[in-house]
């Protein structure tokens, strides 16, 4: 990327990820490395990294009252979860409107922040055991879905859920070709 050129964001336009609802979010590692683990007989079994990934991503919601977790499944060389945003109190949520510096910043009590405060705790721990400083962790971006009903919800605790035992077929699986 050229300095000064910007990349397209890929949330919802007009969307406020600070609002609450449940996101189904997928993280994937930088160039789909296998860092997480290894799946046996449809069974995840996770590495030391792996166990990181887990264990922050249950930290993260700790430090976060407004975050709860749903269903989630740590994969070979992606997070799949169902997180969920508390209602605000109104006077609350206005209050912490991220300030317009011309930089780039995450509104607090937001997916982004969420997000981010996540990728950089398991980066640290891994590269730390690691010893390898500065190394990527993570792809720079992460999908995310708004769900938006019951059904939905349904459905996406059953990909999580059942995401294991497709592993071989699924589009992250480094042997398949990336649909994105």
């Amino acid at each position: 990327m050229r300095i000064g050129q910007h990349r397209r964001s890929i949330r919802l336009p007009n969307h406020d990820y600070r609002e609450a609802g449940s996101y189904f979010l997928t993280l994937c590692t930088d160039q789909r490395l296998c860092l997480f683990g290894e799946i046996f007989d449809g069974e995840m079994s996770l590495s030391d990294y792996g166990r990181i990934a887990a264990a922050e991503w249950v930290t993260a919601t700790k430090m976060r009252s407004e975050i709860c977790l749903d269903t989630w499944v740590v994969m070979p060389n992606h997070i799949h979860g169902i997180v969920a945003i508390a209602q605000a109190d109104n006077h609350a949520q206005q209050a912490v409107q991220p300030k317009a510096t011309g930089v780039a910043t995450r509104a607090p009590r937001s997916i982004s922040t969420f997000v981010s405060g996540f990728k950089a705790a398991v980066t640290k721990r891994i590269n730390a055991v690691r010893q390898a400083p500065g190394t990527p962790v993570w792809q720079r971006n992460y999908y995310d879905h708004i769900i938006r009903n019951e059904a939905d919800l349904a459905r996406i605790r059953n990909y999580i859920e059942t995401n294991p035992l497709r592993w071989c077929e699924d589009q992250l699986h480094p042997n398949n070709p990336s649909k994105w």
